[in-house]
């Protein structure tokens, strides 16, 4: 008898146990989604304060910090432009380097263009309405480890 109430007693032990991991794991989700918000919230803010820092070193903050050594203002124009937005053809290019330096030739912009492919800066997809151009894979990697440290497979810019 007393063998049977102790197997009783620690099955009732048990399902109590079980009770309170339940109870304990219902409890502690809602925290631990408060904890990855305030992981997020920490990456933003380390990344504003980034953002802080590199216009006070720099002045700025453009892609000139990606891509050192860009020969011409045009070149600096057409990286940034592509930035904004990728996929841009030549003309839709030429019109966004006039819009911020208020002139360009396409020319110029077809000249300087076939200058980043061949530097790996920008990449030159052909499509049905003719090529586009967008910043290569590397070097929007690269700005997006200057704008977010830690971000790269190695945990650094």
């Amino acid at each position: 008898m007393a063998g049977e109430d102790l197997r009783r007693d620690l099955r009732e032990l048990r399902k109590q146990v079980e009770a309170l991991r339940d109870a304990l794991a219902r409890v502690a989700g809602p925290y631990q989604e408060i904890a990855g918000y305030m992981e997020k919230l920490q990456d933003i803010t380390r990344g504003y304060f980034r953002l802080l820092d590199l216009y006070a070193r720099y002045g700025a903050i453009s892609p000139d910090l990606a891509v050192p050594g860009l020969k011409d203002d045009i070149s600096r124009h057409i990286v940034s432009a592509l930035f904004e937005k990728g996929d841009r053809n030549i003309s839709q290019l030429t019109d966004a380097v006039k819009a911020k330096r208020g002139t360009a030739s396409r020319r110029i912009v077809r000249q300087r263009l076939e200058e980043l492919v061949a530097q790996g800066t920008v990449v030159s997809d052909p499509g049905p309405k003719g090529r586009t151009f967008r910043v290569s894979d590397d070097i929007a990697a690269k700005w997006t480890r200057i704008l977010l440290p830690g971000s790269g497979p190695d945990g650094k810019p």
